[in-house]
Formats: structure tokens, sequence, C-alpha cells
């Protein structure tokens, strides 16, 4: 893969839209470049609105990602970042410094929120919309990619929406959320958004980039990308990490758990046991260098007098830091646990639309004859929806800060009111 773009799998129109928009954008900068100090606004004021017809209209300073988990909203608001920035002749080219730097993530202008935990803070936004009010130093942009808008707290969007109201001259606001549901982000602040949608990938795109990209093998590749709901990550996670199906077969194995007391509360603590030992095994890596270049960062582990422990007066700082790698560990948890419950969700759905006799294509084709064939054949469409609901319910109070253990127990108890006899 060369162009940025290209990182957009199975985005063919998006891309084209977001490199047409990013060549408008290079109009515009030049335009602005030429006034006395650029102090006009983007997107008015005499200079640009001397611009060819259709220039303007292509360009926002103020963007909306939306797509299903997997589908790249992230990658397509990076991609075209680095489109923005890029200094080559093509559009995104990929190669040039700007790009290579934006996609590497050490660009100075272009600054990512991401959470720290389960939310978005007030002050996260207003210490980068702050820096963002900066001329850019190095690029034609400033450029503020926030992923993950649907965890903005009220205050946050709040401050955000500021921000987008009155944007900087040179600064152009890049949101990524799941859908443009009010549930996912505020009616404020998609309505001064450009929206553009992703959709989920194919899952031959998504074998054929493993096999191409990432060296796999095309056995693995095509059962992994079948498997992924069309997550183009989670099908290389799951291609290449035997503990990423061992997690996936245990959380659609709770289906058969649930049947039997004997094994139902024993089978829901093990997948939350799981997610949390997931979730403690990636913070570990994380918190580790962390909380080693901020002991630098105040002066311990040096070897001369005094460098043995960080000076008097940080203690406060060491616990804000250990604060936010508690919060973002839960946060990490509870997305793996949640992406287990869309799975299992995903396989009530099959046997669902195997019992109904619907020609879709199956979440879980790996499983069909062994597991979801039997369970439409055991339990009527009826029974089968209310198991979807009870999962659904489940992902929906874990969001509300339900303590893991009892919300999967309670849908533990669901699911088998419905699937015993």
């Amino acid at each position: 893969m060369t162009n940025v773009f290209d990182r957009l799998i199975g985005q063919d129109a998006l891309a084209a839209d977001l490199r047409a928009a990013a060549t408008s954008a290079r109009l515009v900068a030049a335009r602005l470049a030429e006034t006395d100090d650029g102090a006009v606004s983007m997107f008015s004021g005499d200079p640009v609105d001397e611009l060819p017809v259709g220039v303007r209209e292509s360009m926002s300073h103020a963007w909306l990602f939306t797509g299903p988990p997997g589908s790249g909203r992230s990658v397509a608001a990076t991609a075209f970042a680095a489109a923005l920035e890029c200094q080559a002749d093509e559009v995104g080219c990929g190669e040039c410094r700007a790009c290579t730097t934006v996609m590497g993530g050490t660009h100075g202008d272009v600054r990512h929120i991401v959470p720290d935990g389960l939310t978005i803070s007030v002050k996260q936004i207003r210490d980068i919309v702050a820096l963002s009010a900066r001329r850019p130093t190095t690029g034609r942009w400033q450029i503020v990619v926030v992923e993950d808008a649907d965890r903005l707290t009220e205050q946050g969007a709040n401050a955000l929406l500021k921000a987008v109201e009155e944007p900087p001259e040179r600064t152009i606001f890049l949101l990524c959320a799941p859908s443009v549901s009010p549930e996912d982000i505020a009616i404020t602040l998609r309505s001064r958004c450009r929206h553009a949608p992703l959709t989920a990938p194919t899952s031959e795109q998504i074998a054929a980039v493993l096999i191409e990209r990432d060296g796999i093998d095309e056995e693995s590749a095509r059962w992994a990308a079948s498997v992924s709901g069309g997550h183009v990550g989670r099908a290389k996670h799951l291609a290449t990490d035997s503990s990423a199906r061992a997690q996936r077969d245990q959380a659609l194995s709770l289906a058969r758990a649930a049947t039997r007391d004997s094994t139902a509360f024993a089978a829901a603590d093990k997948l939350v046991k799981t997610a949390t030992e997931a979730a403690a095994a990636i913070g570990d890596e994380v918190d580790a260098a962390e909380t080693e270049e901020l002991m630098t960062a105040l002066g311990a582990g040096g070897t001369g007098k005094g460098t043995a422990r960080p000076p008097r007066g940080t203690a406060g700082v060491i616990k804000e830091l250990e604060k936010r790698q508690k919060s973002r560990r839960t946060r990490i948890m509870r997305d793996v646990l949640d992406r287990a419950l869309v799975d299992l969700a995903a396989l009530f759905r099959d046997a669902l639309a195997v019992s109904l006799g619907a020609r879709v294509t199956m979440m879980h084709p790996d499983k069909e004859h062994d597991v979801v064939t039997p369970m439409a054949d055991y339990a009527t469409p009826e029974k089968l929806l209310n198991c979807i609901e009870a999962v659904l319910e489940c992902r929906e109070v874990l969001e509300m800060n339900v303590k893991p253990k009892f919300a999967v127990g309670a849908m533990v108890v669901r699911l088998g009111d419905q699937l015993k006899r």
C-alpha cells in the first residue's frame, strides 16, 4: 500500500470524496497564505469566496466519521488528516514526511483525543482545543482527531461544540463515532459536521488484506475474515493469536452452558475473569512504559544525590496517573467483554435466521453444523429472539457501570429461562 487511502478497505466511494476534499483544502490553504497573515476563517471571507465553484462545498472544518466497529473510522480520519497535510503532488501520497508522520502519530500539527478511561473528559477537550487554536508549525492545518467521540462527557461535548461553532482559521476537527444516533453523538455536534459514513468490508476484502498485506496463509485468512464480523483488526488477531480464538470459543460456549444450572454461573464467571485477565495483560505493558516515563520526568531513578525517588510534592501527579491507568483497565476489560457479548448475540442471530429459513450470511459459519443448526431445532424463534435481547440488555447495563459479574450473571439467568426444557 502506498497512498494513505489504500488503507480504507472496501471504502472506495468515501476515499474518492476525501481525496477531492483534501485537494480542495489545498486551494483553500493556498488562498489563505496569500492574505497578510491568514487571519480569516477557512471557509468565509473575501479571499476564500473567490475560490472556484465547488471548492468550498467539498471541504468542511468539521467531519464526522461513522461506521460499525472494525469499519476503520479512525483509520479513515487519520488517512484524511495525512492527505490534508501531504506535501507531494499526489494527494495523500503516503511517502512524504507529512504523510508518514501523520500515519505514525508523530506529526506536530495533528492531535488525537482518545479516552484515558471510560470517557473523554472536558479537560482533555479544553487542553487540545487550546493547542489547536495556534497556527500550524509545519503543516497547512491544525487537525484534531477525536476517536470514540461517543465517549465524550456532556461537558466535553459542549466544550468541543463551542470550538466547532467558532473554529480557528486553520483548524479542522475530525470526529469518529459508531453512528449519527443521538446516543452516540450529540445532535448539535452532528449538525455542524460533514458526515462521512463507512460500511463494514466484506469477508472477501478482509481476507485479501490479510493474505496480501500481512502474509497470513489463505485458509487461516479466509476463516478469520468469515468470523470477524467485518472487523479487519479482529480478523488479523484471530488468525494470528490462539488466545483470541480461545476467548471467542469461550464466549460462544456460554449458550450451551446456560442450559444447565451446574455450568451456567461457572461459565459466566470464567467469561468475566478472562476479560479481566486480558485487560490486565494489555494494561501492564502500557502502564509500565507510562510510569517509567513519568518517574524519569520527575527525576527518579537517577544516579545523583536525592534522585532515588521522586521529589516531594509529586505524589499527586503519580496518584493521578494511577487513577487514569485504573480507569483505562476498566475500559479495556469492558471492551473485551463487549466483544464477547457481540459474538454471543451473533450466534443466537444465526440460529434465529436458520429457524426462520432466512437466507443471510452466517456470522459464525464455522459453528453452523455443530451449534447453530441444533440450537435452531432446539429453541423456538421467540425464545431465540429473547436470548438476543438478553445479551443486548447486558451490553446496555454494562455501559451504565453495572459490575460485570452481576450483569453477566443476570444475563445467564435469562438465557437459562429461555433455553432450559
